[in-house]
């Protein structure tokens, strides 16, 4: 069964942007957006030089920044992604951050070493690698495997709760790619199925995952924007 993605006409981004003060609604849709992009945002200062248990604080300190003042300075939440939003909010966090750690420091006050090496509009990345993704990259990569994740999960408690548990596990493995020659016969011999009705039942399963895909990205939207073009910019985060 195909999701309309009518239900999120509003999405939880455009609650954000349209909240005034400190509205329940508003501070309950930031929340929740928040708590999708905590690895993204982890995966961003890791890339960026921190440690990891540093990285792990600075992303706490700056998700509580956001929800006590999501408009943090320059980073006025605008129209368009929240994703966009959020890096932006990150990197003008990490900003503010260097210059009170070099004001403590000229103060003689108690020094504190950068989270982050290089610079906002030049972010360095993990010194000795150079296989490594830049932290941009490397934060949308991360956003890209958190919705396929979350959509993946979606799809196979939907098909567990149809008692099909079992049958998703097997095609799971092709729900992403197209299978290897012979593959779809060969499950279809072991499920005592034919090859033709298995894989009508792969299409319409990577239809409903499409349409979970979307239904992750599409409250993270501001309304009017589409979809597709963020699913297309997904599968490019996932390209090498």
């Amino acid at each position: 069964m195909k999701t309309s993605l009518t239900v999120f006409a509003t999405t939880r981004w455009t609650l954000v942007r349209h909240a005034t003060g400190h509205s329940a609604e508003g501070q309950a849709a930031l929340s929740e957006l928040c708590a999708a992009y905590y690895e993204p945002v982890v995966a961003f200062l890791r890339r960026s030089g921190s440690a990891a248990d540093a990285a792990r604080e600075t992303a706490h300190e700056f998700f509580e920044v956001i929800l006590e003042k999501p408009a943090l300075g320059g980073a006025e939440p605008g129209r368009g992604r929240f994703r966009s939003y959020l890096l932006g909010a990150l990197k003008h966090h990490l900003s503010h951050r260097r210059e009170h750690n070099a004001r403590q420091k000229r103060g003689g006050g108690v020094e504190n070493v950068a989270l982050a090496a290089g610079t906002d509009t030049s972010p360095g990345i993990d010194p000795g690698d150079q296989q490594t993704l830049p932290p941009d990259r490397e934060f949308d990569r991360q956003w890209a495997l958190h919705v396929l994740r979350r959509a993946t999960a979606a799809l196979a408690a939907e098909w567990a709760a149809a008692g099909r548990a079992a049958e998703f596990a097997l095609l799971q493995p092709f729900i992403a790619g197209d299978p290897d020659h012979g593959d779809i016969a060969l499950l279809a011999e072991q499920q005592a199925q034919s090859a033709a009705t298995l894989r009508k039942t792969l299409s319409r399963l990577r239809q409903a995952f499409r349409q979970k895909v979307k239904a992750e990205i599409a409250p993270t939207l501001d309304v009017g924007n589409d979809a597709n073009d963020e699913m297309r910019e997904l599968l490019q985060a996932l390209t090498p």
